[in-house]
C-alpha cells in the first residue's frame, strides 16, 4: 500500500515537471529572444540586463574553453541561456541559430585589445573579421528576418580625417584591430544591400564601466590609484597620456544598441559623449579621488605606446540623438570617479584577504 502510493507521489511529481517545463518552453518561445556573442565581456553583461529587464529571453554565445571568465555575469547564470558555438566555426553558428530561432543578434565578440591586435593581427582578423561573415552567412542561410547588430568601433577613424567624426567621415584606421572592425562594418553594409538584412552597426567611441577589462587603460588607471592609495602598489607604467579620446559610460551604450535594432529600418549610428578627454586627465581625476598627485605615482613606458598611434577621437553623434533620441547622461569625471570607488572596494578586499592569511 505504502509502495503504491509513493510510486503515485512520484509519477505526480514527474508530471508537475514535465508540465512546468512545457510551460516554460511556451514561455520561451512567446518572448522575443535575443542572442548575445560576447556575453561575458563589458558590453555583453550590461546588454543582458538590459534585455532582461525589457522581458526578452536572452541567449548569450560562449567558446568552449576552460579559460572562459564568467565573472560580469554570475547574477545572471540562472536567468540566461549559455549555448556553445564559435566565431571560427561556421556550422556551429548555423546549428545555434536553427536551435535558438533568435529574432535579434548582437554581435559584441572580437578580440578587442589592440596591442594584442599588433602581435597577434591573424588572430584578430579570423575573430574581429572574418566572424562577422561568418554569422552574416549563418542568419542569411538560417532566417533573413533577424535582427542583426554589429559593435564596430571608432577606431576604424583612426588617422582622422575631420573632426569630430560622424557616419559619413572616410575612414583610415592604425592598428589590425582597427583594420579588422572595419572589414567588420563594411561586410554588415554588404549583406545589407545584397540580401535586404536588416543589419546595422554601431560605432561607438570608447565607453568605461568597473567591469571593463584590466588591460584596457581606464581600468589600469582606476586600479592603479585604488591599489597604490590601499599599499598595495607604488606606481603605475602607461602609455601616451596625451592622446584624446571620447569616453562614455558603457550601460548608456548598450541602450543604444538595443534601440538600433527598434527602427523601422537599419542604419548605422556613431554613438559617443562629444567630449574629449586624455589618459593624463584620466590620471588626475582618479588619482586625486584617493587623495593622490598622480605625478608622484605614474610613469610613462615606451614600451607601451602603440606601433601606429590614433592622437584624437571624437564623436559627433547627433543622428542618434534626432533619430534613437539617445543621448549620454554620465559625465567623465562621474565615470572616473565611480570606476576608481569600483577599484577601493576591491582594493580594501584584496588587502584583508592579505592581512588575514
Amino acid at each position: 500500500m505504502e509502495r503504491s502510493r509513493v510510486h503515485v507521489e512520484r509519477g505526480c511529481d514527474l508530471e508537475l515537471l514535465r508540465a512546468r517545463a512545457i510551460h516554460q518552453r511556451n514561455l520561451n518561445l512567446s518572448k522575443r529572444c535575443a542572442l548575445i556573442t560576447g556575453i561575458t565581456g563589458q558590453d555583453g553583461s550590461y546588454l543582458a540586463e538590459l534585455l532582461l529587464e525589457k522581458g526578452y529571453r536572452v541567449v548569450g554565445m560562449v567558446r568552449r574553453s576552460s579559460a572562459e571568465n564568467f565573472e560580469r555575469i554570475e547574477h545572471l547564470v540562472d536567468r540566461v541561456e549559455l549555448r556553445q558555438a564559435d566565431l571560427l566555426d561556421q556550422l556551429s553558428l548555423v546549428n545555434l541559430l536553427r536551435d535558438v530561432r533568435p529574432h535579434e543578434v548582437y554581435n559584441l565578440a572580437a578580440q578587442s585589445f589592440i596591442p594584442t591586435s599588433f602581435s597577434q593581427p591573424l588572430l584578430t582578423a579570423e575573430f574581429t573579421a572574418l566572424g562577422v561573415t561568418r554569422l552574416l552567412e549563418a542568419i542569411r542561410l538560417v532566417d533573413r528576418e533577424i535582427r542583426f547588430y554589429q559593435a564596430s568601433s571608432s577606431e576604424m577613424f583612426g588617422k582622422v580625417q575631420e573632426t569630430p567624426q560622424r557616419e559619413s567621415t572616410p575612414f583610415y584606421p592604425r592598428s589590425p584591430y582597427g583594420v579588422a572592425k572595419l572589414y567588420g562594418h563594411w561586410i554588415t553594409v554588404n549583406y545589407r544591400e545584397s540580401y535586404d538584412l536588416y543589419a546595422c552597426s554601431g560605432i561607438l567611441f570608447n565607453h568605461e564601466s568597473p567591469k571593463r577589462g584590466r588591460e584596457f587603460v581606464t581600468r589600469k588607471i582606476a586600479e592603479g590609484a585604488a591599489r597604490i592609495a590601499a599599499g598595495l602598489a607604488s606606481e603605475l607604467r602607461l602609455g601616451n597620456l596625451e592622446a584624446k579620446r571620447d569616453w562614455g559610460y558603457a550601460p548608456e551604450y548598450v541602450e543604444a544598441m538595443w534601440r538600433m535594432l527598434q527602427q523601422d529600418a537599419p542604419e548605422d549610428y556613431v554613438i559617443g559623449t562629444g567630449r574629449h578627454h586624455t589618459p593624463r586627465e584620466f590620471c588626475e581625476i582618479a588619482f586625486a579621488r584617493v587623495g593622490l598627485d598622480y605625478r608622484d605615482h605614474v610613469k610613462v613606458d615606451a614600451a607601451l605606446l602603440r606601433p601606429a598611434e590614433v592622437e584624437t577621437l571624437l564623436a559627433d553623434a547627433s543622428k542618434a540623438k534626432s533619430t534613437l533620441g539617445w543621448e549620454p547622461q554620465t559625465s567623465f569625471r562621474e565615470l572616473v570617479e565611480l570606476m576608481v570607488d569600483a577599484e577601493i572596494e576591491r582594493a580594501q578586499r584584496a588587502k584583508a584577504r592579505a592581512s588575514g592569511s
